[in-house]
């Protein structure tokens, strides 16, 4: 099964949908299908971009389409219980060991607790996920009582991440109304984050900038 059949299958849909709902409940923002969408693109571009084989990218999609599915099981550790979902999933439809292998280890490396760029595929995920910051995932309507996540995510206006035509370089550049949220907001809650991008960049043999508001900061 290829990307494009994967986000057809409607026992995935259901996984995804009821993980975000559990989600929703927790008070946590968007992680349905635009989050994982946006994250399988974005993944498949970066390492279409670096010349991988449309294999590799197939993969990396798949990946970051299942990503966060382990959320369905419980918040904590979702990236491992996810992996474990994957695995199921995957070998029931007839992927190769190979090939669930690589879908595995993604998913179960893209949480910043724990996880580590081993490989291309999971390094293209971890660097999608983290880059998928933006006001339409903050689902609480009550500017008041925003969280400093809400907040946070409220405040991006625009995110885009785009490697350099040297391919030696990946920026990740956002756009922020601090009248909701700061810049040192941003990094209370995603210094973590940023610095498994570095790494997840550099496995990829790449540099990794964060500029917020045309200033770089990382």
């Amino acid at each position: 099964m290829t990307y494009q059949e994967i986000i057809k299958d409607e026992t995935i849909r259901a996984y995804i949908r009821k993980a975000d709902e559990s989600l929703l409940a927790l008070g946590y923002t968007e992680h349905s299908f635009a989050h994982v969408t946006h994250v399988a693109e974005t993944a498949g571009y970066i390492l279409a971009t670096l010349g991988h084989d449309a294999h590799t990218v197939d993969l990396a999609q798949i990946a970051g389409y299942l990503h966060d599915i382990g959320n369905l099981v419980n918040r904590v550790e979702h990236s491992q219980s996810g992996a474990i979902m994957a695995f199921q999933i995957l070998t029931e439809k007839g992927f190769t060991a190979d090939d669930v292998a690589t879908i595995v280890t993604a998913i179960g490396n893209h949480d910043e607790g724990t996880g580590v760029p081993v490989n291309a595929v999971s390094a293209a995920l971890i660097l999608a996920d983290k880059a998928d910051v933006r006001r339409s995932r903050v689902r609480n309507e009550d500017t008041v009582s925003f969280d400093i996540h809400d907040r946070v995510n409220y405040s991006v206006k625009k995110s885009l991440m785009k490697i350099n035509e040297d391919k030696t370089l990946v920026k990740l550049k956002l756009t922020v109304d601090t009248h909701f949220g700061s810049v040192m907001d941003y990094f209370e809650i995603f210094m973590e984050r940023m610095i498994l991008c570095r790494k997840a960049a550099a496995t990829l043999g790449m540099q990794f900038k964060l500029i917020i508001n045309e200033q770089q900061l990382i």
